[in-house]
């Protein structure tokens, strides 16, 4: 199936409000989904036959900056045996204070290797995945203070007594 059929599937599938845009200005096309349908979508393009979306390659937080205060993921799908790549988005704004973090639903039902990346993007960029089973810090230690990938953060001075550079 190409793209324009994946298109068509997720607009017939959850309304043509489901796909918000599509970027074409990177390497390759994306959807741009409704942020609280990325979990079901997934669902349906790793369960589909016509698309079987068997892996999930990458997942990846962005701080499209603080001015706009909008946060993206992206999730890079793999089907083995269709060899056919697809990238999927979701956009979320929010105020960047530290009580009130972005939120998106999880994908690690659909795929169990989301487990580690939407760990690893909530620790670096503070973006809360909605229903993760274990959603916890993975590179830094409990207690560190903010989100080192955002662009407005401040690295502490000291942690437990240690210079940070």
């Amino acid at each position: 199936m190409d793209f324009q059929g994946i298109k068509d599937l997720i607009a017939n599938k959850f309304g043509p409000d489901a796909i918000l845009r599509v970027e074409t200005t990177g390497i390759e096309p994306a959807l741009v989904i409704r942020t609280a349908l990325i979990a079901e979508v997934c669902q349906e393009l790793r369960n589909n036959p016509l698309t079987y979306f068997d892996m999930l390659a990458c997942l990846s937080g962005v701080d499209n900056g603080v001015e706009g205060n909008l946060f993206c993921v992206v999730y890079n799908l793999l089907s083995i045996p269709n060899k056919q790549r697809l990238t999927l988005k979701v956009e979320v704004q929010n105020d960047r204070s530290a009580e009130d973090l972005p939120v998106v639903p999880t994908v690690s039902d659909v795929w169990k290797t989301a487990d580690w990346h939407e760990r690893e993007t909530f620790d670096l960029l503070g973006i809360y995945f909605e229903g993760h089973q274990d959603l916890r810090r993975i590179l830094l230690p409990d207690d560190w203070q903010g989100f080192p990938l955002r662009k407005d953060y401040k690295a502490q001075e000291y942690y437990h007594g240690i210079k940070v550079d």
